[in-house]
């Protein structure tokens, strides 16, 4: 059970965690709503939740919480329903300076301690019934790129793509996007996070970002193709960037350096003369937040675990030319990796 996984982190010296982010309210309590807050304490668990979302609180919420109405101050709550606290664990990463003021102010006797990224720490290691929330997310946004290789071409915009593969993962099951489509052609592509134009497609490269959500979980995939037909250049950067992506899954596994599995993906991008085109990390965390806990880049100091969701996607971009990604997401075992991106690879030309 989550709260109890929550409760043996708990630093001693802390009576009660105070969980802010809404991410992490819906990570623990089962509930996706604003304005409220979980108080978590050594024996009991609150969710306080105003009118607005109380009946869906009382509906949803995990069994191990007691659903509190927000009609009167917080600080006035916490004193009632939970009077003898002493030390409250607050998430300092996402309680403002004015909220914690508030909080002090309305609870004097209470001393508050932050205590970091604990609840992300959890969200790291997927569930099985996580892992499939986020191949569903995942399946959902490899039919939208099925169908948009079918609607590209020189008369859309980049905008109509990246609208069409959001409408197309909407109508499709996802409940959302999983962040802002990317989609990027010609000389744009070499901009890693380039905004979709008004300005139809260019030839060469279109570069394509995009991620679906399910039941609040994130997929995140690039896919690069290439309209008209390719230079022998723009063929060695797709096969560079290919060729390092493969070596670096190859590589990953549990209890192998987050900078390691980077540096596997840079040395091949090096090897070949672009070494000083490759600018961002090779991936990241995924979840219910699309950038989650985890990165490999080249200065990270974590190591991979069993049960992370991690991208792979290294990318070469020549200034003003264009640019080539490909991203996949991976499920680490203790062997390897599982591949949970399921679209091809090989350059498609259009």
């Amino acid at each position: 059970m989550r709260l109890d996984r929550l409760r043996n982190i708990l630093p001693g010296g802390i009576d009660a965690a105070l969980i802010t982010d809404g991410l992490n309210v819906r990570y623990l309590s089962g509930v996706s709503y604003t304005d409220g807050f979980l108080l978590i304490t050594r024996e009991k668990a609150f969710l306080f939740a105003d009118s607005r979302y109380i009946e869906v609180a009382k509906r949803d919420a995990d069994c191990g919480f007691e659903v509190v109405l927000l009609d009167k101050r917080k600080t006035e709550l916490i004193s009632r329903y939970a009077p003898d606290i002493s030390v409250i664990g607050f998430e300092d990463d996402a309680l403002t300076c004015a909220e914690l003021a508030m909080y002090k102010n309305g609870l004097p006797s209470v001393e508050f301690s932050p205590m970091g990224a604990l609840v992300e720490s959890l969200r790291n290691e997927k569930s099985e019934a996580e892992k499939e929330c986020i191949v569903k997310a995942q399946r959902i946004a490899e039919a939208a790129f099925e169908h948009i290789l079918g609607y590209i071409s020189t008369d859309v915009t980049e905008t109509d793509v990246a609208l069409e593969l959001e409408y197309y993962m909407r109508k499709n099951g996802a409940d959302g996007i999983a962040f802002d489509t990317i989609a990027a052609s010609g000389a744009a592509s070499s901009m890693p996070h380039a905004v979709p134009r008004g300005v139809r497609l260019e030839k060469g490269f279109l570069t394509m970002d995009f991620g679906a959500k399910f039941n609040g979980y994130c997929s995140d995939m690039t896919r690069t193709v290439c309209i008209g037909k390719p230079t022998a250049e723009m063929k060695r950067v797709y096969e560079t960037v290919l060729c390092a992506q493969n070596a670096a899954l190859k590589y990953i596994s549990a209890g192998k350096k987050c900078a390691d599995a980077d540096k596997v993906a840079r040395d091949i991008i090096a090897s070949a003369g672009y070494g000083e085109c490759f600018g961002h990390s090779l991936g990241h965390g995924v979840g219910l937040y699309i950038h989650e806990g985890i990165s490999l880049s080249p200065r990270s100091v974590g190591t991979l675990k069993k049960r992370n969701v991690v991208t792979v996607e290294p990318g070469i971009y020549l200034e003003g030319r264009f640019g080539v990604r490909i991203e996949d997401m991976v499920y680490v075992t203790e062997n390897g990796n599982e591949n949970l991106t399921k679209a091809k690879k090989e350059l498609i030309i259009i």
